[in-house]
């Protein structure tokens, strides 16, 4: 890790407010709440569908809609790697965030609205690029900038997920002050917690910790297009409902840059 490792004065001090604030974890309940969801085996592959070549929908689609065009917007997705959730035609927020995650890896306006430059850059994706490509054949990439986390697997691309890292804000819990920000470098996966897991600073869902217990990849129900946590990578629920069965815990090679 040395030579990869870099968090300045300030993250550190974060790191140790929030080692202090984890010593106090009470794991939610657990049961139901930290496995793979029924139908969604291996998550990305239950959606990835096989779907003939992509005609542009005729109309723009966002939040709310439903149609064969939506459906067939999410089978594009989920070819692409992205988790639009089940292929039924319904535009919800899962759909929404697959979205905000394509738009921000085409360099596009992430407003979640499927309109001609969307639709073009669907039938013509750029390919989201590594940082990282020998940097392990199972790992993880979080691109601060793009806002996205991409999984590899068998150094192939297996997700693409939007992603809400740390905001920035000057914050204090339990007398000890820092700045939520999210530490760049190179880590590894170091443990898993299932369901719900309680903090003074709140509460993680199904949380893949990469420094000690104190940063994770976890889900949140609010996970924005702007930076918001306190300095974890935040990921929508329905992708952290499975993202710990694609990665090893311990070991698996995590890079966050900007």
């Amino acid at each position: 890790m040395t030579g990869f490792l870099h968090i300045d004065r300030a993250v550190a001090v974060s790191v140790a407010v929030v080692c202090i604030a984890l010593a106090g974890v009470v794991p939610g309940a657990a049961s139901a709440a930290g496995q793979t969801p029924a139908g969604a085996t291996a998550g990305v592959a239950a959606a990835r569908v096989t779907s003939p070549a992509y005609v542009p929908a005729k109309r723009t689609l966002e939040y709310g809609m439903h149609g064969s065009d939506v459906k067939a917007l999410q089978q594009r997705l989920a070819r692409l790697e992205y988790y639009p959730g089940a292929a039924d035609g319904q535009f919800g927020s899962n759909t929404l965030e697959a979205v905000w995650a394509f738009q921000e890896v085409q360099g596009l306006s992430a407003d979640g609205i499927v309109g001609a430059h969307t639709e073009h850059a669907l039938v013509s994706p750029r390919a989201p690029q590594s940082r990282y490509p020998h940097g392990g054949a199972l790992r993880v990439e979080v691109n601060l900038r793009l806002r996205v986390l991409l999984l590899y697997r068998n150094n192939k691309l297996a997700l693409v997920s939007h992603v809400s890292s740390g905001g920035g804000y000057y914050y204090c819990s339990d007398g000890s002050c820092a700045y939520a920000i999210t530490p760049t470098g190179h880590f590894t996966t170091t443990r898993f917690m299932p369901g719900w897991v309680t903090v003074p600073l709140g509460q993680m869902y199904n949380p893949v910790f990469f420094i000690g217990t104190a940063y994770a990849i976890h889900g949140d129900t609010d996970v924005p297009l702007q930076p918001v946590s306190h300095g974890c990578v935040r990921v929508p629920m329905d992708i952290a409902a499975f993202f710990h069965t694609l990665v090893k815990t311990p070991g698996t090679p995590v890079y966050i840059y900007n």
